[in-house]
This record gives structure tokens, sequence and C-alpha cells, in this order.
């Protein structure tokens, strides 16, 4: 699949969008490149283990996209930032294997960086119980 690039204007939510996006797209390498070059990167799929680093990540994201996108709709965002960081907690509304709705709770956190704000770590639980209903959530992406 052909990489589609997204132009990032500068803040953390606009790298968050592109990182669901790649997702949704299971586009690899746009994926990739938004994270941070620094090797202590950190990736927790619900259910695993600990990966640092990018060969660590990408080889998981891998076999994760290899079937297609994930159809992710990121909602209910509380976000907590400084000038050089920001830590982002979504709602990821998904689909079960079953067919049902499913929601997974994830921390997403960006540091800015020389080639603007880039994902450090990606961490995602499984939530228990039925989806928050908040009827002020705006969907991010």
């Amino acid at each position: 699949m052909p990489t589609k690039k997204k132009q990032l204007n500068g803040s953390a939510a606009d790298t968050e969008a592109a990182f669901y996006d790649a997702l949704n797209r299971a586009d690899l390498d746009a994926l990739m490149a938004l994270w941070a070059d620094d090797d202590e990167i950190v990736c927790v799929h619900p259910g695993g283990t600990r990966l640092i680093g990018h060969a660590a990540i990408r080889t998981s994201w891998a076999a994760i996209l290899e079937h297609g996108g994930l159809h992710i709709l990121p909602s209910h965002l509380h976000e907590t930032h400084t000038l050089m960081s920001s830590v982002h907690t979504v709602v990821e509304g998904t689909t079960a294997t079953s067919g049902e709705p499913a929601h997974l709770v994830a921390t997403n956190v960006y540091a800015k960086t020389p080639k603007g704000w880039r994902m450090v770590l990606h961490h995602v639980s499984i939530a228990p119980g039925p989806a928050p209903i908040d009827p002020n959530a705006q969907v991010l992406h």
C-alpha cells in the first residue's frame, strides 16, 4: 500500500490524528514516521509485553497490520501538556472479533523534537464494561 504523507501542523493533536489515520489505512511507513528517533520509545499492545525501540515496535505493528487497517475511532480525549511533552488518554472505539462494538483505553505520549511532535509511548489496555457515553465527547479524527 503506498504511503500517504499527512502534513503535520505542529501540534501533538496533529500527530495523534496522523497516527490513527495511518493505523486505519494500515500504512506502516507513515505510522513509524510519527515515532521519535529515540531508541527508548515504548509500545504496549493490549495484553502484550513492553516493546522498546524502533525494530521491536515496527515488527509488532507489521504483524498487526498485515491483514489491513484497524478501524479505530479515538474519542474522549484527555490531554495534559507542557512546552516539550503532551500526554493524551483516549478511548479507542473498535469492533471485537465477535462483531460487537468494543473499546480500549490508550495513553499516547508525545515529545516535541526538531522534527515536530513525535510519539514516544503508546500503551493500550482493554477497557472493562460498556464504552463510556459522553454526549459532549468529540471524535478526534
